[in-house]
Order: structure tokens, then C-alpha cells, then sequence
């Protein structure tokens, strides 16, 4: 079967509308590149011109201009009815005898660096085999449990008051104020189909969480974008007349700052004020290394904060298992939507949670994950700032933003990363609009350790030349 289309998100493309080089060429560049450097391979079927077209913000014909380029040198083809492809075998190579397939999750010798990837190495692989069997040994249901397991939402309950401070009012297991979830992305696109009306304002932070985004405009919303600084979402820049504001205050994604009590008080004083709901998206929130806990936006106030959460980066984005923790007119308005459709969060995650909790391991592993990452964390901030590489975002999380002066930086580091066999993001992408600001956001949580203490003196090199290097 052919492999499915290449999601444009996933793909480092920056385009440069101030460069004199068009911006079809541009983008055939940019798909070149990714092609040698492996993130295409041979047989991945591409987006549609108009797909990219829209994701990138450009004409239809920008896109068809670099298709046809590269069509014609050879390293795409068409097949009638089923889309467009990378070749089998890409112009001046010779054709490489299959490799035999990894154990593990990578698939080749890139070393990922992109942020929002788990720390799968480090799961306890005998827990997580009985966690399954214990899964696998329930009866199935008879009837969907449209709020999530009972014993899920109160193991929810308990992880976010023991590892978030957060006490949830009244009986869990009552699905009065917690759900459970498919993940953060999916808790967003369920929020604003049943709690917001097409036409209502959203704010989101800018740069920001461009799934989020798309789930909102995806129901019809207008969604407007609020500036971050190295503290966080810039609360008075939050305009008037907004039903909702959507922001991660623990770790912002992609900057990394973390949002400050004051501005996390002025925040829900204008909620209140004003009629807002936040949508408070705790991304790496159990993830805090020598600062202080912050007040959770819910325990501030949980009359007009929808909280969420996931374990996709805590143990593995494979359980599917999120949860949402919200005011009872929210929590029922999701439940008559999920209702109406006929949709239910998938229980056997749910249940591996529940067993890794109730034995233990989820506890075990997050006091895991926060020595390693906490050490990781340490060696590549002191190898960046050792070097003069200006960092930010690392007080918390599983990455760090390196500034870098233009888009221009942004393609050489990642086309140069692409050619030392290093998978980087630039921050450019993460904006709804017009990008503001540039970078190398830097995830240190996915590859193995050896690999990532290797990969970390190439990764400061290239961004030591890129931050030092005439504009």
C-alpha cells in the first residue's frame, strides 16, 4: 500500500518572502532537501499543490511551479488518481539494498530533535507489558463510556493532585467536572465544536500551537493572535470581545517561557471580568527542574478555566489518553457532542494507565523521566552557553528556543542539521501569521542518550555559527 500524504506541519519548509530567489523555487529547494536528507523517502506520497498551497500561505501556482520542477528533474512522479510521490529511486543515486528494519522506534540514523517527542527508551518495558495484559484481561464494554472509565478519571484525579497540585472538586468517578480525552489536540477540536458557536473569537498565542489552531478554524471560529515574550502570553494584548483564550503557562510551545503569577492573575481576573473561558493546555507540565511550582490556571480558577493535559509526552503518544478537566456546563456540552456524534475516547489506553498507576510504574517513571531530562537539559544549555549560543526556555520541559536572526538562519541550520544527520524544527512555523521572530526550537527528549550526547557538540557548532554570522 502506498505510504500516506507527508502532513506539510512535519516538514522544516520556510519560505522567505523579502529573498529575491522566487518562492517556487524556494519550495523545491526545501522539498529537495528534505528528500537527500531523508524526512521524504522514496515512495511518500506528497500534499496536494492546494493542500501545501493553503498551509503555506501562498498561491496554488507557487506550488504547482515547484512540483513540476522537480517532476521534471526527477524526484517526485505522478500516478494517475492517487496523488503525487517521491521516486523510487531519487535522480544520481543507486538503488540500496533494503535494510533490515530496527527494533526500536527510530527508523534510520537521524537523530530527532524536533520538540514534542516522549522519552520512549525510557519505559520500563516489563511494566508496560503487564500494564497491557492487565488492560487486555477487563471484559469489554457493552455500552460506551463517553466520559472516559471511571477508574481513569480518578486516576487522573489523583496523578494531577499529586504531580500538579491540582485538587479536582467534587467525585471524579461522577464525570461532573473531568473527562477523559484522546490527546490535547483532539480535547481542543471537541471543546470548540460543543462550547463555542461558529463566528466566536479565539485567541490563541502567537507563535503557538498550530494543531490547536487549525482545530479551531476547523469549526468555524476566528482566531486572532496574541504576542508571547519571554514570559509568556502577553495578557493585556488579549483583545476585547474574545470568548476564549487558549495558552500553555507551564512551558510555552514553542518559546519556552513560562507564564508568571502575576500575568497568570491578571489572566483570570479578565476571564472573569469579560465572560472568557482559558483554555489552559498544560504542555510539559510535570516537566520543572530547579524552579518552583506554579499555580495551575484550574486551581486558580476553575469557574473559567478548561484544563488539559496528555500522556503523550510523559509516557508514549501510543496510549491515545488525554483528559480535560472543566467547568460542569463545559463537561456537559462535550458529552451531549459526543453523544450526538456517537464518540467515545478509546478505553485501552485508559486501562494501561489505570495499571501503571495502580502498581506504581507511572509514578516510578515520571521520577525517571525528570532525572533524565533534568540532566539532558544540563548538558545542552551549558554546551550552548559555553559556546556564546544565546538560550531561552530552560527553566522547564523538554526543550529550548535558540534565537536566530532570520528565516535564512532557520534554512541553513536545518539544511546544514539535514546534512549531519540532525531532525530540527524553526520556530517560524509555529506562526498562524507572519512570523515575528525566528529560531531552532530544540527537543531533547526523544533519541537515545548516546546518540543525543553526540548529536549535541555538531548541534552547537552549527548554531554558533548561525547566531555569529553577519545578517
Amino acid at each position: 500500500m502506498p505510504s500516506s500524504p507527508a502532513l506539510p506541519a512535519e516538514l522544516p519548509i520556510v519560505l522567505d518572502r523579502d529573498a529575491s530567489v522566487p518562492l517556487s523555487v524556494q519550495l523545491a529547494e526545501a522539498l529537495r532537501a528534505a528528500a537527500v536528507a531523508g524526512q521524504l523517502r522514496a515512495g511518500d506520497r506528497l500534499p496536494s499543490t492546494r493542500i501545501l498551497a493553503t498551509h503555506l500561505g501562498v498561491s496554488r501556482t507557487v506550488t504547482a511551479a515547484a512540483y513540476e520542477q522537480l517532476h521534471a528533474e526527477g524526484w517526485i512522479t505522478g500516478r494517475h488518481g492517487s496523488g503525487t510521490y517521491v521516486t523510487t529511486t531519487p535522480p544520481g543515486t543507486r538503488r540500496q539494498p533494503p535494510r533490515r528494519p530496527r527494533r526500536d522506534a527510530a527508523t534510520d540514523d537521524t537523530v530527532h530533535l524536533v520538540p514534542g517527542a516522549a522519552w520512549a527508551d525510557g519505559l520500563d518495558r516489563a511494566a508496560w507489558r503487564r500494564a497491557w495484559r492487565a488492560a487486555a484481561d477487563e471484559p469489554p464494554l457493552i455500552l460506551p463510556e463517553r466520559a472516559g472509565l471511571p477508574a481513569y478519571r480518578a486516576t487522573v484525579a489523583e496523578h494531577l493532585l499529586r504531580h500538579r497540585g491540582l485538587m479536582v472538586p467534587g467525585d471524579p468517578e461522577a464525570a461532573d467536572t473531568i473527562l477523559a480525552t484522546g490527546g490535547t489536540t483532539s480535547a481542543v477540536a471537541e471543546f470548540a465544536q460543543a462550547a463555542l458557536e461558529r463566528g466566536d473569537v479565539v485567541a490563541v498565542e502567537e507563535p503557538g500551537y498550530q494543531r490547536a489552531v487549525g482545530a479551531f478554524q476547523a469549526a468555524g471560529l476566528r482566531v486572532v493572535g496574541v504576542p508571547v515574550d519571554a514570559d509568556g502570553l502577553i495578557v493585556d494584548r488579549v483583545p476585547e470581545g474574545v470568548r476564549a483564550v487558549f495558552c500553555s503557562p507551564a512551558h510555552q510551545y514553542p518559546v519556552g517561557s513560562r507564564l508568571p503569577a502575576a500575568r497568570r492573575v491578571e489572566l483570570v481576573r479578565r476571564a472573569r471580568a469579560e465572560g472568557w473561558l482559558v483554555i489552559e493546555d498544560d504542555y510539559d507540565g510535570e516537566l520543572r527542574y530547579d524552579v518552583a511550582p506554579l499555580p495551575l490556571l484550574a486551581a486558580l480558577a476553575p469557574d473559567v478555566v478548561v484544563h488539559l493535559g496528555t500522556t503523550s509526552k510523559i509516557l508514549t503518544p501510543t496510549l491515545g489518553a488525554g483528559w480535560m478537566v472543566a467547568p460542569p456546563g463545559i463537561v456537559r456540552a462535550v458529552l451531549d457532542y459526543r453523544a450526538r456524534i456517537g464518540a467515545s475516547p478509546s478505553t485501552a489506553g485508559q486501562r494501561v494507565l489505570v495499571a501503571l498507576a495502580r502498581h506504581g510504574d507511572l509514578g516510578r517513571h515520571l521520577r525517571k523521566l525528570r532525572r533524565e531530562l533534568s540532566e539532558r537539559r544540563a548538558l545542552l544549555v551549558s554546551a550552548l552557553r559555553a559556546a556564546g549560543v544565546e538560550v531561552m526556555g530552560d527553566d522547564a520541559g523538554a526543550h529550548v528556543l535558540v534565537p536566530l536572526p532570520s528565516a535564512a538562519a532557520e534554512r541553513e541550520v536545518v539544511a546544514r542539521g539535514a546534512g549531519r544527520g540532525l531532525r530540527l524544527d524553526v520556530l517560524s512555523r509555529h506562526y498562524a501569521g507572519r512570523p515575528a521572530g525566528y529560531g531552532i526550537p530544540v527537543g531533547y527528549a526523544a533519541p537515545g542518550r548516546s546518540r543525543f550526547e553526540k548529536a549535541v557538540p555538531v548541534l552547537v557548532e552549527l548554531l554558533r555559527a548561525a547566531q555569529e554570522k553577519p545578517q
